[in-house]
């Protein structure tokens, strides 16, 4: 069998798997709580899975690895370590279970939701949802970004027509299934994803390129020094460590991420939870920073042609992969990326059905219609995404300016929200805004073609937290009448 049928054969049965999941659980989200958040009774296993596969798509892989690979040589594979350590293991131990606890007994379903609960404000609300739907719509963009150029390398296929079948399987699995839908698809992508990682990264090192483990670091090092990247510049390492930051405490803030912990079933499920994430962020991030640190044995100091956007395209084809492993390869890529699709494009819409239309402008829609509005709006904002992504941004910046700008505006007073009691209205506002004008501006002025998103990303972070506490501090002390606290927020829980 050739290389092309052999690819398209694995391609087609990965295929038919995300269609059987969405047509088996579509009679399983006709209401809106079970469309959204799957009847709160997911466990570990499909939590944890669905948290690292919504974690890690192609903008990791083929974006960021690739890229930081380039930039920072075998010091990349501190970013793939970060994300294990504080996107994974830090985010589940400090925000699962007392998000899990106050969204189940409040009724919450969204970020919003939780914003207008404890800071008794819809105009906060209101915020929150524009700028979830709108800043989210680049961070899908970019992951269909990071599909074509590994397709156009190893298939030989239009650009074109890879987003057109990476769109059409995220929203067969959305709109025929909801949440449930994509936890089930995550889990059994999770494995493809670690299989594959697994295969790739004993295929790439023992390759005639790498040499080996010890002879590929040993030759890299020898680069890395001849380079003057080792140690880095100065420059170099705080994009570095503002690489690191930002791809590690930026999913703290971001809605799809926290949607995660919502549906878990007990704290006990929780812990479960949050050793397989940390094993998968290791393996799948660590695994994939790790290949992107050789990418200068491939082509020494030369960049290839498309630019970082396909370093690693390039790298999978020259390491003399095997046909079958390519095509599970372009599955592992392609389940990455549906999986962080449909959680990005399920947060967004159902973000502006239950938090703008059933809030505001239509308060007695029926629950069922209200999941069929979701649905048709999932298939809008995947074709805006769709046309976003044919905008001239790299993967790396595109996705920086989202995580930036939703991660600045809203991890401070969400964190904050459920650790402190102090952070009032006033205080929330002030992080909100700062954080995102912090973010946004710098990007809009240059156009969205700035290199330093995720330095601005980290600034909106830090600052953002240091507005919430100042404000809140001087709302309380000014008495302001937004310095109110809200005691039935941080209500004892009850036992599961």
């Amino acid at each position: 069998m050739d290389k092309q049928t052999t690819i398209w054969l694995v391609i087609a049965v990965y295929g038919v798997f995300m269609l059987a999941v969405g047509i088996l659980n579509s009679r399983k989200s006709s209401g809106m709580e079970e469309f959204t958040v799957g009847g709160r009774n997911a466990g570990a296993w499909l939590s944890a899975l669905s948290y690292g596969t919504a974690y890690f798509s192609a903008v990791m892989f083929i974006g960021y690895s690739g890229g930081s690979g380039w930039s920072f040589g075998l010091w990349s594979v501190l970013v793939g370590i970060g994300n294990a350590v504080i996107g994974s293991l830090l985010a589940w131990l400090v925000l699962a279970k007392r998000t899990r606890e106050v969204t189940r007994r409040m009724q919450i379903s969204s970020m919003p939701q939780l914003f207008e609960k404890r800071f008794r404000s819809k105009k906060m609300k209101l915020f929150a949802c524009v700028v979830i739907f709108v800043f989210l719509i680049p961070y899908s963009a970019s992951v269909y970004k990071g599909l074509t150029s590994v397709c156009s390398v190893l298939l030989g296929i239009d650009e074109q027509v890879c987003m057109i079948m990476i769109a059409l399987a995220s929203a067969v699995v959305l709109v025929l299934g909801g949440y449930m839908a994509t936890l089930k698809a995550d889990f059994v992508q999770g494995f493809v994803m670690m299989f594959g990682v697994s295969a790739l990264l004993v295929l790439v090192v023992i390759g005639p390129k790498v040499g080996g483990l010890t002879e590929g670091v040993r030759r890299m090092s020898e680069y890395m020094q001849q380079n003057e990247m080792a140690p880095l510049s100065s420059s170099s390492a705080v994009s570095l460590i503002a690489t690191i930051l930002m791809t590690s405490f930026g999913t703290w803030g971001l809605p799809q991420m926290i949607h995660k912990y919502y549906g878990i079933r007990d704290d006990r499920e929780v812990r479960r939870g949050t050793i397989i994430s940390t094993f998968f962020a290791l393996l799948i991030s660590g695994g994939g920073y790790f290949i992107g640190s050789f990418s200068h044995l491939f082509f020494g100091n030369t960049m290839p042609n498309g630019g970082k956007d396909y370093i690693v395209p390039l790298m999978l084809d020259e390491a003399g992969l095997p046909n079958l492993l390519i095509g599970v390869v372009l599955v592992l890529l392609i389940s990455a990326s549906v999986s962080t699709l449909s959680s990005i494009t399920l947060t967004a819409c159902s973000t502006v059905t239950m938090d703008v239309v059933k809030s505001s402008l239509a308060p007695n829609m029926k629950d069922q219609s209200l999941a069929a509005l979701t649905k048709g709006l999932c298939l809008i904002f995947v074709v805006m995404s769709y046309l976003i992504a044919n905008y001239p941004t790299p993967i790396l910046e595109m996705m920086s300016y989202s995580w930036g700008i939703i991660s600045g505006s809203f991890l401070a007073p969400y964190l904050l929200s459920l650790y402190w009691k102090g952070i009032n209205r006033a205080g929330a506002w002030a992080g909100m805004l700062g954080g995102f004008l912090i973010a946004f501006v710098p990007a809009a002025a240059s156009g969205f073609t700035t290199p330093n998103g995720p330095v601005y990303a980290c600034l909106a972070m830090a600052l953002s937290l240091l507005l919430c506490w100042a404000v809140s501090l001087l709302a309380r002390r000014m008495r302001w009448r937004s310095s109110r606290g809200n005691p039935a927020f941080y209500r004892v829980p009850k036992k599961d």
